[in-house]
């Protein structure tokens, strides 16, 4: 398998203080969102954005894969970042949203702050119904890339959805939808206004969900659903760092470091 040229993973071992998890979404590559970790490792934090399986290669490979896999690519390098720093965040962007609040979920305190960009966390409801069926009819769909309000910039991705993978999307947002009211970490939330990819509904889905005690809502005015890519990313590179060093020097103050 060889990968698209741009779609490589990023790792940066920076502070030993502060690693921050990033994920990209589905059908996509780290290429959307390695501005917002190249960012973050320019701050001095650790960061580490994966590239999750049957991704940045053909569609024919992600039409192999399923949640399983690309949860525990995440899995893993959440349990690298835990060895080499001491609060870690996780990050990401659509799918990689909804992963990373699963990952909040299931690590509790191991997770000090989840910081999300248009998350996604329902399916459509019409083609979810027939998917079970169709995926064994029709193997793709069109592709759901470079939904992005600026000129010039594009997303790396699929122009076809395997249908098999977008079943296993549908699954994946179902079980994380359970398991929202388990994620009880600082959160914050940044969603454009106008998503032509993952409704802005979906952020009320999991602002009514979450028992987190600390959320921060932030609308996205002059971006789609790329929005790391878009008008907006300086400010959600922006945010997110103070997020992440507000809480992490609260949380060493608190320790008595």
């Amino acid at each position: 398998m060889q990968l698209l040229p741009g779609c490589e993973p990023m790792r940066h071992d920076g502070s030993a203080e502060i690693g921050v998890l990033v994920s990209h979404g589905f059908t996509g590559s780290p290429q959307s969102v390695k501005p917002w970790g190249q960012y973050l490792a320019d701050q001095g934090l650790s960061v580490s954005v994966p590239l999750l399986p049957g991704h940045g290669t053909r569609w024919e490979d992600l039409a192999v894969t399923g949640w399983q896999d690309w949860y525990a690519t995440l899995d893993r390098e959440l349990h690298a970042l835990r060895q080499r720093c001491r609060h870690v965040f996780v990050a990401g962007m659509s799918m990689g949203g909804a992963l990373a609040l699963r990952l909040a979920a299931k690590h509790g305190d191991a997770v000090s702050g989840i910081a999300v960009v248009n998350p996604a966390m329902t399916f459509p409801r019409l083609s979810g119904y027939a998917l079970p069926v169709v995926r064994h009819l029709v193997r793709t769909t069109k592709g759901i890339t470079s939904d992005i309000r600026k000129e010039g910039p594009e997303e790396l991705g699929y122009t076809r959805v395997p249908l098999h993978a977008a079943h296993s999307l549908r699954e994946l947002l179902k079980l994380t939808r359970g398991e929202l009211p388990q994620v009880t970490q600082p959160l914050l939330v940044l969603h454009s206004r106008v998503d032509h990819v993952v409704p802005p509904s979906d952020t009320a889905v999991i602002l009514s969900a979450v028992s987190s005690t600390e959320v921060t809502e932030t609308v996205l005015e002059d971006s789609y659903h790329v929005a790391t890519l878009d008008h907006d990313a300086e400010r959600i590179f922006a945010d997110s760092y103070a997020f992440i060093t507000r809480l992490a020097a609260r949380k060493a103050a608190r320790d008595g470091a």
